[in-house]
C-alpha cells in the first residue's frame, strides 16, 4: 500500500484501518515493513483504538526522511483483553513531497496459549477457564497469561505494584539525586521512553520513568525503595519487573540487595544500553538469611534521549518484615570493625566472621559475594565499584611501595608512582597532559587515580593491584575508564597475577585524545589471583595516564538456585541452573563446562 495524493489542501490525512480484533495474548508482536521517502513525507502513526477508550495510544511513529529503502518497524502489543483497531495515519501539512508505503504485516505470538489435557507438572499451573497448562514462574506476575485472569487470581496486593494507584509500597530513596515520575503515555521527549504503560498496554495505564532531560546531569541516580523482607531461607523469593530502556543515550538500569539500611548493598543485576523500544521482563531469584531489601536504581546518560521506564514489578514466595535493617557505622578508613575475634571453632584453614564466630571456607573471602552477616569476609578486599571520592582507594594498594617501605626508611616522592588527583590541584601547563575533570562527577573537584610522569624515568613502570580475589563468576569483568593524553604518553596495561606466573589481559599505548575512555576485561572464572594495572612512562613529562570508576561487574561466583531447573534453564552438571541461551556460546557459564560440552 503507498499514499497517493490527490488533493492541495493544507493538512491532508491518509488513513488505513486493520479489521476488528477480540483479543492477543500476553507475547503478541506486530512487525511491518515501511518506506519513508522524500523531501517532506510528514509524520506517519500506527495507533491502537479500543472499544471503550476514547484516546487511541500511539504505538509507533516516523517522523522524517529514512532514505530510499525498506526499513521494519516492530511493534509490542502485548496482552489486550478488549476488542481493538489499529489505524495507519499519516499527516501532510502543506507540501506532500514523497512516497509512504507499507507492506508485508505479520502478527506473531498473538493467541492465548491453548487448552492442555493435564497439566500435573508441579513447575506448571493449570488455568481455570481456558484450561492452557502455564510456566508457574508467570503466576502472580500482573500480566493475565491464562486470558481468564486465574493466573492472577489469590494474589498477595502487598508483594505487587502496577503504578496504577501510585507507588504502592514502593518509596523514593531521599539519598539520591532525584525521583521517579508516575505519568500515563508517552514520556515528554522525543525518541526515548514508553509509548504506553506495560499493565494496559495502553496510554490510559500507568507507570514510573525515570526523566534524563536537563536539569540532570551524566550519571545522577534515582533510586526506589522496596518494602522489607524476612530472609528467605532456603527457599528462593522470585522478583519479576519489566523495564524500558530506550534511546540513544540511555545509560543504566540496576537492581541492589542490602541487609544494612545505610549501604548501597550487592549488585543483583544491570542492563546497560538502548534496549529498543519495548518492555522487557526480568526475573530475579534472590535469597538471604537475613532482613532485607531490594534497590532498583536508574543512572542518566549522557544526553536527553535516557529515559528509562518500570511497570509491573512483583515479589512470589517472599514474606514481608516488619522491622528495621540494621545499620553501619563508618570511619574514614571505611566500615569500622572490631579487631577482636569472637569465640569460635574455626581451622586454620577457615575464615572467622567477625560478627558472629561463623566459619566459613577461605574460598569465600573475596569473591565479590558477603557470606559473613556483617560482611567482613568481603572488607579488605577490592571494592566492586571505585570511583577514588573522598580519597578513597577502595582496597588498591601499590606493592613496590610498600616492599620499599619496609625495606629503607626512603621517602617515596620521586619515583614514578600512581597517586591521587584532581584538577583543582593541578599546576599551571599541567591540564594539557592530566585530566582537567575527573570521570565521576565531571568537575575539577572530583578525584581519579593517575600515575605522575614528572616522576621517574623513560621504561619506570608503576603497578597498583588489588589484594588476592579468591573466586569469580562466568561473566565477570572489570569496566573501566582511562585517560591517556599527551605526547608522550607510554602505555597502560591490565595484568592478570597468580602466585606463579603474570600474563597481560589489555594494553593501549600511545595519546588517546583529550577525553575519558570506556575500556572493559572480560575475566571469567579464575580464582585466587590479582588485578593490576601497570603504567610504563614514556620519554619526557607530557604523558600522565590516569584511571577512574573501576567496577568488577557480575563477578559473584554462581550459587547453587536450592531448587530444580525450569523449563527456559539447562541443569548443569553440578547442580547450577543457567539460560538455555547461553548454552554453546564459547564462554563457561556452568563453571564446569558442561554447557560447553560437545555432546550437546
Amino acid at each position: 500500500m503507498f499514499i497517493l495524493k490527490n488533493t492541495s489542501s493544507i493538512s491532508q490525512v491518509a488513513r488505513l484501518r486493520s479489521p476488528k480484533f477480540r483479543q492477543t495474548g500476553s507475547n503478541c508482536t506486530l512487525s511491518f515493513w515501511y518506506y519513508n521517502y522524500g523531501l517532506s513525507v510528514g509524520v506517519a502513526e500506527m495507533r491502537l483504538l479500543v472499544d471503550g477508550l476514547k484516546q487511541p495510544t500511539v504505538l509507533w511513529r516516523a517522523y522524517y526522511n529514512e532514505g530510499n529503502q525498506w526499513l521494519n518497524a516492530v511493534i509490542q502489543l502485548g496482552r489486550l483483553p478488549h476488542p481493538f483497531q489499529l489505524s495507519l495515519d499519516r499527516i501532510s501539512l502543506g507540501v506532500y513531497d514523497g512516497i509512504s508505503a507499507i507492506d508485508d504485516i505479520t502478527f506473531e505470538n498473538c493467541a492465548l496459549p491453548p487448552p492442555a489435557l493435564s497439566c500435573e507438572d508441579p513447575n506448571h499451573f493449570w488455568c481455570r477457564d481456558t484450561k492452557a497448562c502455564i510456566d508457574r514462574l508467570l503466576v502472580c506476575d500482573l500480566v493475565d497469561n491464562c486470558g481468564d485472569g486465574s493466573d492472577e487470581d489469590n494474589c498477595n496486593s502487598d508483594l505487587q505494584c502496577n503504578f496504577e494507584n501510585g507507588l504502592c509500597n514502593w518509596e523514593q530513596d531521599i539519598e539520591d539525586d532525584f525521583d521517579w515520575v508516575r505519568i500515563q503515555g508517552p514520556t515528554p521527549t522525543l525518541n526515548t521512553g514508553p509509548f504506553k504503560d506495560h499493565t494496559t498496554g495502553t496510554a490510559r495505564g500507568h507507570y514510573i520513568y525515570m526523566e534524563s532531560s536537563e536539569p540532570r546531569q551524566f550519571q545522577d541516580k534515582a533510586v526506589l525503595l522496596s518494602p522489607l523482607f524476612n530472609p528467605s531461607g532456603n527457599r528462593s523469593c522470585i522478583f519479576h519487573f519489566h523495564y524500558h530502556m530506550f534511546g540513544k543515550q540511555v545509560y543504566k538500569l540496576s537492581v541492589f540487595q542490602r541487609t544494612v539500611s545505610n549501604t548501597r548493598g550487592r549488585l543483583l543485576w544491570y542492563k546497560f544500553g538502548n534496549q529498543g523500544n519495548r518492555w522487557i521482563r526480568q526475573t530475579l531469584y534472590i535469597s538471604s538469611s537475613e532482613p532485607f531489601q531490594i534497590l532498583v536504581k536508574g543512572t542518566v546518560g549522557d544526553g536527553f534521549t535516557g529515559d528509562i521506564g518500570l511497570d509491573d514489578m512483583s515479589f512470589l514466595g517472599c514474606t514481608l518484615y516488619n522491622g528495621n535493617l540494621p545499620t553501619v557505622s563508618t570511619t574514614t578508613s571505611g566500615t569500622s570493625l572490631s579487631a577482636t575475634l569472637p569465640m569460635n571453632n574455626c581451622t586454620e584453614e577457615e575464615f572467622v566472621c567477625r560478627a558472629s564466630g561463623r566459619c566459613i571456607q577461605m574460598i569465600q573471602k573475596c569473591d565479590f559475594t558477603p557470606d559473613c552477616s556483617d560482611k567482613s569476609d568481603e572488607s579488605a578486599c577490592v571494592m566492586e565499584v571505585c570511583d577514588f571520592e573522598d580519597k578513597n582507594q577502595c582496597g588498591w594498594y601499590q606493592p613496590s611501595l610498600e616492599q620499599m617501605s619496609e625495606n629503607y626508611s626512603v621517602h617515596t616522592t620521586n619515583i614514578f608512582k600512581w597517586e591521587l588527583g584532581r584538577g583543582a590541584n593541578l599546576y599551571s601547563g599541567q591540564e594539557k597532559h592530566c585530566p582537567l575533570i575527573d570521570h565521576t562527577t565531571h568537575t575539577e573537584e572530583g578525584w581519579y587515580l593517575f600515575a605522575d610522569s614528572s616522576n621517574g624515568e623513560f621504561g619506570h613502570t608503576a603497578d597498583i593491584a588489588t589484594p588476592v580475589i579468591s573466586l569469580t563468576g562466568p561473566k565477570c569483568k572489570i569496566v573501566f575508564w582511562n585517560h591517556m593524553n599527551g605526547s608522550t604518553i607510554g602505555s597502560l596495561e591490565v595484568l592478570y597475577k597468580t602466585s606463579n606466573k603474570i600474563s597481560k589481559l589489555w594494553t593501549q599505548s600511545g595519546s588517546q585524545g583529550p577525553q575519558w575512555n570506556r575500556a572493559e576485561v572480560f575475566l571469567g572464572i579464575r580464582s585466587d589471583f590479582q588485578v593490576v594495572f601497570r603504567a610504563r612512562r614514556g620519554v619526557s613529562y607530557m604523558g600522565d595516564v590516569a584511571l577512574d570508576d573501576i567496577t568488577f561487574e557480575d563477578c559473584s561466583p554462581l550459587l547453587s538456585p536450592g531448587r530444580p531447573c525450569t523449563s527456559e534453564e539447562f541443569t548443569c552438571a553440578n547442580k547450577l541452573c543457567i539460560p538455555k541461551d547461553n548454552l554453546c556460546d564459547f564462554v563457561n557459564d556452568c563453571a564446569d563446562k558442561s554447557d560447553e560440552s560437545p555432546t550437546i
